[in-house]
């Protein structure tokens, strides 16, 4: 797998990429999860994203599928740091006294990730925010940022 097809990749769970290539291959999950010694179950599970993956897992699902060794655990991996950041993201947030809720009618207020979202948050509060809404992101995300992302709506 190419670098850049790899990077598009990073931060999704590990069973998402092997749903995929088993409706590639036409192998259904049960078929798979047999002929390496493990529970249906346990393959539904990861393909949805309810369980993680294993190493041992792993191993026998790319030795079978004959993908790179390790490629599912890098995978695994990747997506536990996107988890991480993203609940370090919803405790790093501007003062949220100082922002409408009204703002943001069409998304869940609490469930914002204020980093990753911001370019679009700076876009709309300047298009429909207060001075002080304003104010409050030039304070939380800074000049530079801020005034980045509006000269970049303008072009």
């Amino acid at each position: 797998m190419k670098s850049q097809e790899f990077n598009a990749l990073k931060g999704i769970h590990p069973g998402l990429f092997l749903e995929y290539e088993l409706k590639k291959r036409n192998l259904p999950k049960g078929q798979l999860a047999l002929s390496i010694g493990e529970y249906p179950q346990t393959i539904s599970a990861i393909t949805k994203g309810k369980r993680l993956m294993n190493t041992a897992l792993a191993l026998k699902i790319e030795h079978k599928l004959n993908i790179e060794e390790g490629f599912f655990m890098i995978l695994q991996t990747y997506y536990e740091i996107k988890q991480i950041k993203q609940q370090e993201n919803k405790s790093h947030h501007p003062d949220l006294q100082k922002l409408r809720k009204i703002l943001f009618w069409d998304t869940s207020f609490e469930n914002i990730d204020w980093i990753l979202q911001k370019e679009a948050i700076i876009k709309r509060v300047f298009e429909r925010g207060n001075e002080q809404e304003k104010n409050e992101l030039i304070a939380f995300y800074g000049d530079d940022i801020v005034n980045k992302i509006l000269k970049k709506k303008e072009n």
